[in-house]
């Protein structure tokens, strides 16, 4: 007899290695999974029953799916990726997969094959972008992988962005993502660049907020070597969802956008969650600073603020509980904070407390001014500039490094 026509019948799908299941229309469905073998569905023994019977109340805990539309399409992923039947039923509801054969998703995979995409990347990036299956290559995914190539792009670059965000594939190569490059190459001046950023960052090309962000900060006097600042250093930064609103706060507290310290300030307040900005102003508080030494801080040195709230109370507790100093002296020269705790706060506290004590410093001059200059410049002025104490703060000095350098090598150990 033939077939019922099924397109309207409901079935259940659980994923045991062999399960029969029964409905009014369908016997049998039956999934086998084989040792070392790939899982298959099989649907057998189809037949009209000769008479109306009535359908069991379905369980609570029963998964339903209308999944008769989706039989080959169900049984496509498993066969191919290893889905369960579960995901494989959701990923094809979900998405409404239509192919009605193997012909377009088999070209689909053999074309991600041959650029060089290893099956568990493709598994990957089917799972997240499941259209794929259906599009059409020579539309949708060709053209966008021809323009990267025409741009120094390697084989393995493509694999490398796609696998990480296969979004990049859905958008308007016309209308989207040659504008965005052409943007992007304005500022960063090469090819190469580009794709390192747009590898490393993917939302860079695929964002829809990225390109009006670009130009926004442009009209608002935000200079060319800022903008490629912001790029290198964290290019997450241009899809901040109030761009605007972050660019207006900043002038407001007197920041140039034609200046370094904006950038770096962009770049600190698109970092840190609102709340985790709150959380670390209060750890600075904690320690006597007002809300207006956390702003001018913040002025001073914008990267103070992307210290860990950890490591704002480590040095805040050492420079006032173990050194007796005054932690406004951190407010006003807070580079500090962004040094290494143990390789540049410790040992140079170690040197400028004996210079202190024995009376070789005056108590009135700055005490984080010793924290800033380079290496050598530090080493001669206070330490090689005392001849008689010298030897010694040399020792004492160095001896500190090599705790920290030691640590380092037992952490990497």
């Amino acid at each position: 007899m033939k077939p019922p026509n099924l397109s309207h019948r409901h079935f259940h799908l659980r994923p045991p290695v062999t399960e029969t299941i029964s409905t009014p229309s369908i016997t049998m469905l039956k999934f086998n999974t084989w040792p070392n073998t790939t899982p298959t569905v099989t649907l057998f023994n189809l037949k009209c029953l000769t008479s109306p019977q009535p359908s069991p109340s379905p369980s609570p805990s029963s998964v339903h799916f209308d999944s008769t539309p989706f039989l080959f399409q169900v049984s496509y992923l498993i066969n191919n990726f290893n889905f369960s039947p579960e995901s494989a039923s959701k990923l094809c509801s979900t998405n409404r997969l239509y192919f009605k054969t193997a012909q377009n998703p088999d070209s689909v995979i053999n074309f991600f094959r041959n650029y060089g995409f290893s099956n568990s990347q493709l598994c990957d990036i089917i799972t997240r972008s499941p259209w794929l299956l259906s599009c059409s290559l020579s539309k949708r995914v060709l053209p966008k992988f021809e323009f990267l190539l025409s741009k120094g792009a390697s084989n393995s670059d493509i694999v490398n962005l796609v696998s990480k965000n296969s979004r990049v594939l859905a958008p308007s190569l016309e209308n989207h993502i040659v504008p965005t490059y052409e943007l992007l190459y304005r500022f960063l001046q090469s090819d190469k660049e580009v794709i390192a950023y747009a590898i490393h960052t993917p939302d860079l090309l695929t964002h829809r907020l990225v390109p009006g962000n670009i130009t926004m900060l442009v009209q608002n006097g935000v200079s060319d070597s800022n903008i490629r600042r912001i790029l290198r250093i964290r290019s997450r930064s241009m899809d901040a969802r109030d761009m605007g609103g972050l660019v207006q706060e900043l002038t407001d507290l007197g920041f140039n956008p034609s200046k370094y310290v904006f950038a770096v300030a962009l770049i600190a307040k698109t970092s840190v969650p609102k709340t985790r900005w709150k959380e670390k102003v209060d750890a600075f508080k904690n320690w006597g600073w007002s809300d207006e030494d956390v702003i001018e801080a913040f002025k001073k040195q914008p990267y103070c603020m992307l210290t860990s709230i950890e490591k704002i109370n480590l040095v805040m507790d050492f420079w006032v509980n173990q050194l007796g100093w005054d932690a406004m002296a951190l407010a006003k020269q807070p580079n500090v904070l962004c040094f290494s705790f143990e390789k540049r706060i410790i040992p140079r506290a170690s040197v400028m407390q004996f210079l202190l004590m024995n009376g070789l410093r005056n108590k009135n001059v700055s005490l984080t001014s010793p924290f800033v200059p380079p290496e050598k410049v530090f080493r001669d002025r206070f330490i090689k500039r005392f001849e008689n104490e010298s030897s010694y703060l040399l020792n004492l000095y160095e001896e500190k490094l090599k705790l920290a350098y030691t640590g380092d090598e037992n952490c990497v150990s």
